[in-house]
């Protein structure tokens, strides 16, 4: 186990957590051994059955079980029980949090790639230099790069809709779908905290999930006096962060190899995309 978590502590270091964030091991032994580890995006008591019926040692989870302390691990609680159950079935549960979001490779960057846009620089770039023996590319919680060529927002959401996985609130936009966007920001996950770095950015489109009704009308009325012509995308955010477990995926695999480790990965078959019908 704690070979596993130096592996993980490696590639997305805890450092780069924002202060307010629980990451790491959050249940398990550290001397314990681990043999295989299944990848999900929610520690749901669906993941963390899938995990006992597959025999998994260990949940490699984005979100954490317990961002919010917790008074009390009875079986009876949430929380409890789901503590309950991995230690009763020798799982153990390590999340890689907003430490993911702010190191290379990470959540933001995935999505922003899905757009082509490589070597994206962080749009709230983070304090703590790097130390993931990645080099010098600054971290930092969200994206923004430029595209090759100016492109309508609206045919950004198009291939956003394409490369994402299908769900229920689909792909949503504000602002003028036929403006053209060359400066793209994104934040994977909830982003509408990040509006003051998205004007600073110079972004035309910003591509977030969860954008709450307040945030998002005051954005569009902020860039309009600025004449700026922000426009925005908004994903599920299930959506927007679950494509980032196949690049930790092959990280983990490259760096278990690397260390001559031999441990099986496995992707969740589990949508823990909570909205499924919509009239």
């Amino acid at each position: 186990m704690s070979d596993c978590v130096e592996v993980f502590d490696s590639l997305w270091p805890p450092a780069l957590a924002e202060s307010w964030d629980s990451v790491g091991l959050a249940v398990g032994d550290p001397d314990a051994e681990v043999r295989s580890i299944l990848l999900a995006l929610d520690p749901m008591d669906a993941v963390i059955a899938e995990a006992v019926v597959l025999g998994a040692d260990l949940v490699f989870n984005h979100h954490p079980l317990m961002l919010k302390p917790v008074k009390s691990v009875n079986a009876a609680t949430l929380k409890g029980g789901a503590v309950h159950t991995l230690i009763s079935n020798d799982i153990a549960l390590f999340n890689a949090h907003t430490n993911a979001d702010s190191a290379r490779g990470g959540v933001s960057d995935v999505l922003i790639s899905l757009m082509g846009i490589e070597g994206a620089q962080p749009l709230s770039p983070h304090d703590e230099a790097d130390d993931s023996g990645r080099g010098s590319l600054p971290t930092g919680i969200g994206r923004v790069g430029d595209l090759d060529r100016p492109t309508p927002v609206r045919d950004l959401a198009r291939r956003l809709a394409a490369q994402l996985p299908g769900t229920t609130t689909g792909v949503r936009i504000a602002g003028d779908p036929a403006a053209s966007a060359t400066r793209v920001a994104v934040c994977g996950g909830a982003g509408d905290s990040l509006f003051d770095e998205v004007r600073a950015s110079g972004a035309d489109v910003y591509v977030t999930a969860d954008l709450r009704h307040h945030p998002a009308t005051e954005a569009l009325d902020a860039a309009n006096r600025r004449e700026s012509g922000l426009s925005l995308i908004d994903v599920s955010h299930w959506a927007s962060e679950t494509v980032w477990l196949s690049a930790a995926a092959e990280a983990l695999e490259t760096e278990f190899a690397r260390r001559g480790f031999t441990v099986s990965l496995q992707h969740s078959a589990v949508n823990t995309d909570p909205w499924v019908e919509r009239y």
